[in-house]
This record gives C-alpha cells, sequence and structure tokens, in this order.
C-alpha cells in the first residue's frame, strides 16, 4: 500500500505537510532564522510518538470501561553532546485508585505505538530529484 503527502513553502522558514485534507504547518524557531509561528519538524516528530502512545493508553481504558480522568502522560527525552536523541522516556501518570491489575498492562499498551514501532525498526528513506510537470 502506498500512500503520498505534499510540501508545500509558505514563506520564511515555515514548510507545511498536506495530507488528507489536513495543513500540517511548521516553522523554524526565531534562533534559527524562522518566526516561531508554529511547531519545528523535529518537535511534531517527538508529539507524534507521545500522541501515538496517548491513543494506545486511550484505546486501552475505552476497552475495559476504565475512565481517564487523571490519566496523562509526560514524555522527556535526552539528547547527546551533538545533539542527537539518544534517549525518550514515556511516563504514563494515573491516579492512586487505577487498578493496579493494569499498570504493566498499560506499558505493555505503550509498546505497541506504531510510531515506537517504527523507529525501533526504521523503513528504507530515499530521496531523488525529479522535474514537476
Amino acid at each position: 500500500m502506498s500512500s503520498e503527502m505534499t510540501v508545500s513553502f509558505p514563506g520564511g522558514k515555515r514548510v507545511t505537510a498536506h495530507y488528507g485534507g489536513f495543513d500540517i504547518a511548521t516553522d523554524q524557531g526565531e534562533d534559527s532564522g524562522g518566526d516561531g509561528t508554529a511547531p519545528e519538524p523535529f518537535d511534531l516528530f517527538l508529539a507524534s510518538l507521545a500522541a501515538c502512545a496517548g491513543y494506545y493508553v486511550l484505546t486501552f481504558c475505552d476497552s475495559r470501561d476504565i475512565s481517564t480522568d487523571g490519566v496523562r502522560l509526560r514524555q522527556s527525552w535526552e539528547r547527546d553532546d551533538n545533539n542527537k536523541l539518544v534517549r525518550v522516556k514515556i511516563e504514563i501518570q494515573v491516579p492512586p485508585d487505577y487498578p493496579d491489575k493494569y499498570r504493566k498492562a498499560l506499558v505493555r499498551a505503550v509498546n505497541t505505538c506504531s510510531v515506537k514501532k517504527t523507529i525501533l525498526d526504521p523503513p528504507e528513506i530515499t530521496a531523488e530529484v525529479v522535474e514537476s510537470s
């Protein structure tokens, strides 16, 4: 199965990806010559991981009729001296009355996130220049 996304350049350091009827805007921070009007692309990468994990927690809770009141995720990350991402940690924060028997299962649910799976087994990524029509 193949899908596609297009990208446009609306000005400045802004780049917009167009997919499925959505316009996903990005910009660079002021320290990188942008206006800071939207998240940087790498921020969206990190957000996609957190949101994917959140979706699996939500689905887990919904399927067991467990309230998500007081449930939230906190994602943090570390970079090395070369600014390379070296570690991402996802904390699943639950209220004290969250059922003990489901706590380990929540971690397993997060580990089924398709974004995480893709990072752990990355696809081939290629680039080529073609003439536009």
